[in-house]
Parts: C-alpha cells; sequence; structure tokens
C-alpha cells in the first residue's frame, strides 16, 4: 500500500476515528485504525465493538490496499506534523511496518494483520431518512445534559429517540432523563421516519455523533433497526449498537396541571444561581427559590460555608412560594434557553417543575425540587 494525502484532511479523518478508540484495551486490535487505501480515496475505521466509525478522505493512491496501526500513535504523528505537508504513507508487507514521510520527518509504525480488524455486521435497517445536521444536533445537545450515569440503570444511559404524537401531529422526539432531571424535544417528523422503531442512543455514540453536525448545510442520511443505528454524510459513517432495553414512561412524570407561572430572563437567571450556588455546600448544591409578586430571591444557607442571596425583577403574579433546586441542575437547563426567557411552571414546594422556552413546547423540561 502506497498513498499521498494532504496533512489537514489525513488529520480530520484519524482524529474523527480515533476518538473512538478506547485508551485501554484487552484486545490489541481494537487500539488500531484499519487504513484501506483504493481508486483516489483511503478510508480510516475504527471500533470498540459498540460503535464503529469510518472516515474517508481523498488522497493520491500509489499502490492500493490495506493495514492496521495503532490510532492514537498515528493521530500523534500527523498532529505534530507541520501544517500544509504532503504525508505519504508506505506498507511494506515484508517488514509489516507503515511509513510515515513528510518533508524531513520519516516515521515506522508497527502494524496488525488487516484480517483479525472486526468489521461490524452490516444489519438489515427498518427505517431510513435523512435529516438536517442543525435539527439533529438541536434533538441531541439540548438532551444529552439529562442522560444518567448511573450504570444500574443502563436503560437511561442514553437518548431515547422515537416518533411521537403531539398537538400538531406526529414529530420526531428525544427525550433524556436521570430520574431528577428530563429533557424532551421535538423536531418536524422526517420524511420517511414514521416507520422508525423507537431506540435508546448511547452516551459515548451521542458525543461521537456530534462531530458529524458540526455543518449547518449538511444532510445526514440515518438509519435505524431494532439492534443498531446509522448516521452517515458523504465521508463519514457512524455506525452503533443501540441499548438493549426498554425506556420507561416518561410522559408520565412529566407534569400536566402546573399553574404557578414564573417567567425570567434566562442569562440572568442562570448568573445569580451561578452566583449564588458558590457558597452552597459540595453535597447538596441547594439553592432557594422565594417567589413574591413579580420578584425571586435565589438563596444559599450553607452552614459550614456561608450564606448567599440574590433578588431578581421577573414576571410573576401567584401566591408566595418557597421552592429548592440542585443548582447544577438549574444551570443546566438554564443554559439549553436559546431565547430570552425561561418560562418556569411551579405546582407546590414539593412537586417536579416544568421549564418551557417562552411560549414554545417544542423543547420542555423538568426538574424535580429538593428539601432546602
Amino acid at each position: 500500500m502506497k498513498l499521498s494525502i494532504e496533512r489537514a484532511s489525513l488529520l480530520k479523518a484519524v482524529a474523527q476515528a480515533q476518538s473512538v478508540v478506547e485508551r485501554r484495551n484487552t484486545i490489541p486490535i481494537l487500539a488500531n485504525v484499519l487504513i484501506e487505501a483504493e481508486g483516489d480515496s483511503v478510508q480510516f475505521r475504527a471500533t470498540d465493538l459498540d460503535i464503529e466509525v469510518v472516515d474517508r478522505a481523498p488522497a493520491q493512491v500509489t499502490r492500493a490496499g490495506a493495514t492496521t496501526v495503532s490510532a492514537v500513535t498515528l493521530n500523534e504523528i500527523i498532529r505534530k506534523l507541520p501544517d500544509g505537508s504532503l504525508v505519504t504513507l508506505t506498507e511494506e508487507s515484508a517488514t509489516g511496518r507503515l511509513t510515515i514521510e513528510a518533508g524531513r520527518s520519516n516515521f515506522s509504525l508497527a502494524t496488525l494483520p488487516k484480517e483479525d480488524f472486526p468489521v461490524m455486521a452490516s444489519s438489515e435497517y427498518a427505517a431510513n431518512f435523512s435529516a438536517p445536521a442543525p435539527m439533529l444536533r438541536r434533538l441531541f445537545d439540548k438532551s444529552k445534559f439529562a442522560i444518567s450515569t448511573e450504570e444500574t440503570r443502563y436503560y437511561l444511559n442514553g437518548v431515547y429517540m422515537h416518533v411521537a404524537d403531539s398537538e400538531g401531529g406526529k414529530v420526531l422526539r428525544c427525550v433524556a432523563t436521570d430520574g431528577h432531571r428530563l429533557a424532551r424535544i421535538d423536531a418536524d417528523l422526517p420524511q420517511g421516519a414514521g416507520d422508525m422503531a423507537g431506540v435508546i442512543v448511547p452516551r459515548k455514540t451521542v458525543g461521537e455523533l456530534r462531530k458529524l453536525l458540526e455543518d449547518d448545510d449538511m444532510q445526514i442520511a440515518v438509519s435505524v433497526s431494532e439492534t443498531k443505528i446509522r448516521f452517515a454524510t458523504p465521508n463519514i459513517t457512524l455506525t452503533s449498537k443501540v441499548i438493549d432495553g426498554t425506556f420507561p414512561d416518561y410522559t408520565r412524570v412529566i407534569p400536566q396541571g402546573n399553574t404557578r407561572k414564573l417567567e425570567v430572563d434566562a442569562a440572568d437567571f442562570a448568573k445569580a444561581v451561578d452566583r449564588v450556588a458558590t457558597v452552597s455546600s459540595e453535597r447538596s448544591r441547594a439553592v432557594k427559590l422565594s417567589l413574591s409578586q413579580d420578584k425571586l430571591i435565589l438563596s444559599v444557607n450553607a452552614p459550614d460555608s456561608g450564606a448567599a442571596e440574590e433578588e431578581l425583577a421577573v414576571a410573576y403574579n401567584d401566591e408566595n412560594l418557597e421552592i429548592g433546586f440542585n443548582a447544577k441542575y438549574l444551570l443546566e437547563i438554564a443554559s439549553q434557553v436559546d431565547r430570552e426567557n425561561a418560562v418556569f411552571m411551579f405546582n407546590s414546594s414539593g412537586d417536579p417543575t416544568l421549564m418551557r422556552e417562552g411560549n414554545d413546547t417544542s423543547a420542555i423540561y423538568v426538574v424535580m425540587p429538593m428539601r432546602v
């Protein structure tokens, strides 16, 4: 195998592939990236057996072939090469090594046989549709903060993507929850997505997917089966197993009867919460919200570290209410708001609180209160 490629496009492809590779591997081949050169392109394939990413880049291929080398080492070498250099990769089957040349730099890396590299079995996808990158980015970005990290409830360790009914008809919906807070984000249902089975996309996949969604003009081809999900752009294909479990009925925890309405500037609210939470105790991070006519007082009282209080002008004309929350949860939810105003709907100090952006119901958040 022999090929020449621009450093910039090589780095982009290798970086995307190597990020899937787990740092500690008991199976040596899983630390490697499979390089396949043919025609006028080269592709880099990496996997951790749950996710597989294939990244293609244009190259001048002098001799077609394939080999595998350490993904992390290759990435580090390419990263440190000078900008704008032309990189030549040559694999000599006789020596079993891959040579990397760029300008006056020369590296030789050990390889492992390409036959040992596990390629994810392709699956029959029941639903295929395409969606604009900004739409998918919004669905996953706004929901991923609520993914649970608790291993025992493994079925909450991802984002539940499914087709749901809303007031305006069917929508593509992403939901994540960890039992303390919940995010439910809706988007217009893409053509062809109506038959999609609901799947739980794992946390790591959501993180890797983010890199495919940077380009606003990109259309992403999405394919879904009961066990796998695939996201593809012309150059990158990300295939992942989905979590084998049943996502709980989240509609039961979304409060319907909350009538006390607080409207507040989202950015001011987040900054104020952040300031008063500075003195909260590390363990509970509790912040108390005291609501009265058009006034909100945020306060923290931590006997061992101190107390803090801040007043905000808000729109509220209901009965007085005192309610406590974990500051971290409030900050994460407030940071999701793209519009100016965050609307909180309360019932009582012991009931879940609903939050949305202005009058927009396509993104709603639920947060459980805590005793303060």
